[in-house]
């Protein structure tokens, strides 16, 4: 598959989630994102503002987790969370999903919970709302069952994991995701993802968004293929 640099770098999610993440950290993230051109940076909550004011004279965009890193907050709380981040500068939201409602086979709380965030979307059309489903926690069925809920619920894309988790984005789940959703959604890869090698195999699989906290080391390692 051939694909040019510049194209890749459009399709990463330059990402720093992690709990003991500083503020110059975070301006770091900014800079490298500024400087390769990536889609987005992917941060938590905390950050949004401050990201939003750094790269306020660039084309990249910021992304904020939602409901981070475990999914179980209420339904409402998520949404209050996504306003927030929207109000503070976000265009795209990473949400986690209820994942015990769906292993419990509650798909009516399930498909509530993505909706709520999507609700925000009204005061937003451009928002972009990406559903975490945590595949290392999930079976086949599941994986199946949680991209169709995402679906119905109306998020733009589905996603592989948080990265928190044992078990990060593999081709087998990104494939499944992609006959799951079709064209017409995204499907993000994240989780594990560090080389240049394997995030050509995520989107050959199906993949059009990378999330990485490896930007800059999949971008220096490209080749043409």
């Amino acid at each position: 598959m051939k694909i040019s640099k510049k194209d890749l770098a459009k399709m990463i999610d330059h990402t720093l989630v992690k709990p003991t993440a500083t503020k110059d950290e975070v301006a770091k993230l900014c800079e490298e994102a500024e400087e390769y051109r990536f889609g987005s940076v992917c941060i938590n909550p905390a950050y949004v503002s401050l990201a939003t004011r750094l790269l306020k004279e660039t084309n990249v965009k910021v992304c904020s987790s939602v409901g981070f890193p475990f999914g179980v907050t209420l339904p409402e709380v998520k949404a209050f969370e996504a306003r927030r981040a929207v109000e503070n500068g976000a265009c795209e939201i990473d949400m986690v999903i209820n994942i015990g409602a769906l292993k419990s086979r509650d798909y009516e709380t399930v498909k509530r919970d993505i909706g709520a965030v999507v609700a925000v979307k009204r005061s937003q059309n451009d928002l972009v709302v990406k559903v975490i489903i945590e595949t290392g926690c999930l079976t086949a069925e599941e994986k199946v069952m949680a991209c169709k809920l995402a679906k119905e619920a109306g998020a733009d894309f589905v996603k592989t994991s948080t990265g928190f988790i044992k078990g990060g984005a593999t081709v087998e789940d990104v494939r499944l995701m992609r006959e799951t959703v079709g064209e017409d959604m995204g499907v993000k890869a994240a989780g594990g993802i560090k080389t240049f090698k394997q995030a050509l195999a995520m989107i050959e699989a199906g993949a059009n968004r990378i999330g990485t906290s490896t930007g800059v080391a999949i971008i220096k390692g490209f080749s043409s293929i």
